[in-house]
């Protein structure tokens, strides 16, 4: 079919017009190798738009490139534009086919060697096809008096007809604003304001180029009903947030403060620049499929199976998960599943072919050891080498205390008393523990009890705890008390209504016991989810991401620092706005506060410093480390054998001597810092727009030093890297068994005399399961998790680069050699310190070594690897 309409249009010359023939002019020309990927590649359905491209190239709508000097000027617009040469026509559109498989395409293209360009600093595309392709790179063979030439691209080129402004891209070279030539100084000036877009409150199509800034508008959707109104995040002092990315979706009818969301059943096409959605292969469809199914599909089959009461009644049914699937009751709701989840889809995330659901991976905190999950120890030590690390503080004093308003709270201070621990010292005073930095808390009690009396009036019962912790000598933690806490019955004024439990082993005790550690779980989990991953990481990069692209040119050297560490951003965050954190999104179904949870970031996002994001200051900020000039990195960790913290600090080190390198090379004094025009205008942007609820804060840098520049990029790079790493990719290997980690509490801990206490003594682990999360959020929850902690297959790890070419100075990237050396050293590192016996918490009873932050990994669940973004 193709090649009959080809013919027709040609009358059989499929090389098509002559224009690919470049005039035949006798002057010298320059050769070069255009590298691209065509949308019938990644876009297996588009088979319709490949035609019609080949007949636009027969009818001489061709893709142009014109290259632009970086020496000589333009007279008709006084010298301020660099001078353009003449259209150069990619070769062979036509007749190279490319196969319906991901791949790139190269095609030559050849320019007259014009005198009046001299050598060129970039070059203009214009596609008048009749659809997008993917521009990975031009590269020109022999540029006179220069040589080679190569022009990193990797970007969509739209039709030309969407656009108000021609496309450039500039050569891989790197310039300060100041010392960019002048011809080409227009041109990046030009393509700042251009991304910036013009203001306009005009719905953003996939094909407009716009980074700018909204509140978290669009999570509720009030037409829907009053219950799935949710507050505005962001530019309130009640409710202050980061920005995301603007979309400029019309608003609801019933609130025309907030944005109106996409119904399931669409794409999930959620605008973002398409530069910055998922990129090519495999990841971008798979993803976004998976959870719209499980969105769209999955949760409504679950909640209509609700036959008694869906419970788990053995932990053995929970194992089943694992060992052969579960069967639905109803077999038309399996059909359903199947009809409209493709068989791949089910394979690969569903773990299924369709004949039973809900057969997973063995997670690796059972894959050893099947018991091992519920001793003291294994719950202590995830404190420091779990999914959630960055919680733990030192206890400074006994009993602990409430920084909660007491008018408006009461009294919220500890009612753990001296008589609760002090036999459980191994022969330490409780003052002599404290002394000597033995004593360290889990504590989620200021955090939760504001909204524990709105969240457990849903289905929701839980409580605030405090866990305080004891250091052995042998290097581990014992937990020695947990404290449950919950609003009092007579009204908030009068405090908590506290509860403390103590270890216990055996008995009806010990079932207890086991209860109280879950109910701190729970609460973990909640605070992981919500705070350390999603606000800490997701949500605080993206302002980062936005004010890049709107301030920071192409060419400019903190833009080529930068940008690895912000590759799909805000293509995730996007999604999570549609399906995970919105209202009665999969995040409110699975995790305790319910439909508190945004909010509840909000209120805490209140204390988020950008400064304490940097792991030495967040280490010193709770209590685990000192400074100590003599140890390396600076500190001493009080809890020697902490894995985060150890591991942390090597990558944390390895990644500042990197950016100070890096950084050095640019910027030889303070002065040159103050006087980029491009970076101020970022900086600032960045606190009063990106993080604007924050803008008077006095902690944020001057950014008047190449000191402040240097610390500020390691903390970007720090978060988007190794943190979000260690609180991402380590979800399903702890919680992909759910009694690990429960994400909710149904009941309150029985009381003596109650049915339920009667349960709890006849049946322990039947009571255990009936508490914590139930059947249908626990069969929402793990695929989920297992999605999110997932490396994709083209995964780009911290110290690589998806371009080699990404810079012409060599001084930079040898730096950047040295980097990936430097990585390389710790992986050895950290796999010998697993190695070592004598630390007791980087295997822990579970068998389940610590690398997380161990730098490379392959695709798939593998529990380790540090992609360089907040990919996932």
């Amino acid at each position: 079919m193709i090649h009959s309409v080809i013919e027709k249009i040609t009358g059989g010359d499929q090389n098509g017009s002559k224009k690919l023939e470049m005039g035949g002019s006798q002057s010298r020309k320059i050769k070069g190798t255009v590298v691209l990927m065509k949308k019938n590649v990644l876009d297996f359905n588009d088979f319709h738009a490949s035609l019609l491209d080949r007949v636009h190239e027969l009818l001489g709508k061709g893709v142009s490139l014109q290259l632009v000097s970086a020496v000589h000027g333009d007279s008709q617009a006084n010298g301020v534009h660099g001078k353009v040469g003449k259209p150069a026509y990619l070769k062979d559109w036509i007749t190279r086919i490319t196969p319906l498989a991901a791949g790139e395409s190269a095609f030559k293209v050849i320019f007259d060697a014009d005198e009046e360009i001299g050598v060129p600093g970039a070059f203009i595309v214009k596609n008048n096809h009749h659809s997008e392709f993917y521009l990975k790179t031009l590269t020109l063979d022999e540029v006179p008096g220069h040589g080679r030439m190569h022009f990193v691209c990797n970007s969509w080129v739209y039709p030309a007809k969407y656009y108000k402004y021609d496309r450039v891209f500039f050569t891989n070279q790197t310039y300060l604003p100041s010392e960019t030539p002048t011809p080409l100084r227009y041109y990046r000036e030009q393509e700042l304001f251009n991304l910036r877009g013009d203001g306009s409150d005009e719905e953003l199509k996939e094909y407009d180029r716009v980074y700018d800034y909204a509140y978290y508008n669009d999570l509720g959707n009030p037409d829907k009903g009053a219950e799935y109104a949710r507050p505005i995040l962001g530019g309130s002092a009640e409710y202050p947030y980061p920005r995301r990315g603007r979309t400029s979706r019309p608003p609801t009818k019933s609130d025309p403060n907030t944005e109106s969301r996409l119904p399931i059943t669409s794409s999930l096409n959620i605008y973002v620049p398409r530069d910055e959605r998922f990129g090519h292969l495999k990841m971008s469809d798979f993803l976004g499929y998976a959870l719209k199914s499980i969105a769209q599909f999955i949760k409504p089959a679950l909640e209509s199976f609700d036959s008694t009461p869906n419970e788990f009644d053995s932990f053995d049914e929970v194992q089943k998960l694992y060992e052969g699937g579960l069967d639905l009751p109803d077999s038309h709701l399996l059909d359903d599943i199947r009809r409209n989840i493709p068989l791949e889809l089910l394979k690969e995330i569903f773990q299924t072919d369709g004949a039973r659901l809900f057969e997973y991976p063995m997670p690796q905190v059972i894959r050893n050891n099947r018991t091992a999950w519920r001793t003291d120890e294994e719950f202590a030590r995830e404190m420091l080498a779990g999914v959630n690390p960055v919680i733990i503080r030192r206890l400074e004093e006994f009993p602990p205390t409430s920084k909660l308003d007491s008018k408006l709270y009461g009294n919220q201070n500890s009612t753990i008393t001296a008589k609760h621990i002090e036999g459980n010292l191994d022969g330490v005073t409780i003052e002599e523990a404290l002394k000597n930095n033995r004593l360290f808390i889990l504590d989620h009690h200021d955090i939760l009890m504001p909204y524990l009396r709105r969240i457990n009036t849903t289905t929701t019962k839980t409580y605030a705890s405090r866990t305080i912790l004891f250091l052995k000598d042998d290097g581990t933690l014992k937990p020695l008390v947990i404290e449950l806490s919950r609003p009092h019955d007579k009204g908030d004024q009068f405090g908590a209504d506290s509860k403390v439990y103590t270890p216990a082993e055996h008995g009806v005790e010990g079932s207890i016991w086991q209860l109280a550690k879950a109910y701190v779980a729970v609460n973990d989990s909640g605070v992981h989810q919500l705070i350390s991953h999603w606000l800490n990481t997701h949500a605080a990069i993206e302002p980062f991401v936005i004010a890049t692209n709107r301030q920071l040119s192409v060419l400019h050297p903190i833009y080529k620092l930068l940008h690895p560490h912000f590759r799909d951003t805000m293509n995730i965050n996007a999604f999570a706005r549609q399906i995970l954190i919105n209202g009665g999104g999969i995040l409110e179904i699975t995790v305790f506060p319910a439909k508190y949870a945004m909010e509840m970031s909000s209120v805490v996002y209140k204390n988020w410093v950008f400064t304490e994001q940097a792991l030495p200051e967040d280490l010193k900020n709770r209590g685990v480390a000192v400074e100590d000039p003599n140890s390396p990195h600076g500190l001493r960790l009080l809890i020697e054998d902490y894995p985060y913290a150890v591991d942390g600090l090597e990558i944390w080190s390895a990644i500042k001597k990197w950016v100070e390198d890096y950084c050095s090379f640019y910027y030889k004094s303070d002065e040159m810092v103050q006087k980029d025009a491009e970076l101020q205008n970022w900086w600032r942007e960045l606190r009063e727009e990106g993080h604007g609820d924050k803008k008077n804060e006095p902690w944020w840098p001057k950014m008047h030093t190449r000191k402040e520049l240097i610390d500020s990029c390691t903390i970007i790079i720090w978060v988007a890297s190794a943190l979000h790493a260690a609180v991402n990719f380590g979800q399903y290997p702890y919680a992909g068994f759910l009694p690990n980690r429960p994400t909710i509490s149904r009941k309150f801990m029985p009381e003596e005399g109650t049915p339920e206490y009667a349960e709890l003594e006849k049946n322990p682990d039947k009571a255990f399961l009936r508490t914590i999360t139930a059947q249908l959020q626990t069969l929402l929850g793990i695929p989920l998790i297992e999605i999110l902690s997932r490396h994709s297959t083209d995964e780009v790890y911290l110290g690589q680069r998806a371009t080699p070419e990404w810079t012409l100075d060599h001084q930079p990237l040898q730096a950047f050699q040295e980097f990936g050396n430097t990585l390389a050293k710790i992986e050895k590192r950290i796999l010998a310190l697993n190695n070592d016996k004598k630390l007791k918490n980087r295997v822990g009873p579970v068998e389940m070594p610590y690398t997380l932050l161990y730098p490379t990994s392959e695709g798939g669940l593998t529990g380790k690897g540090i992609p360089n973004s907040v990919s996932i």
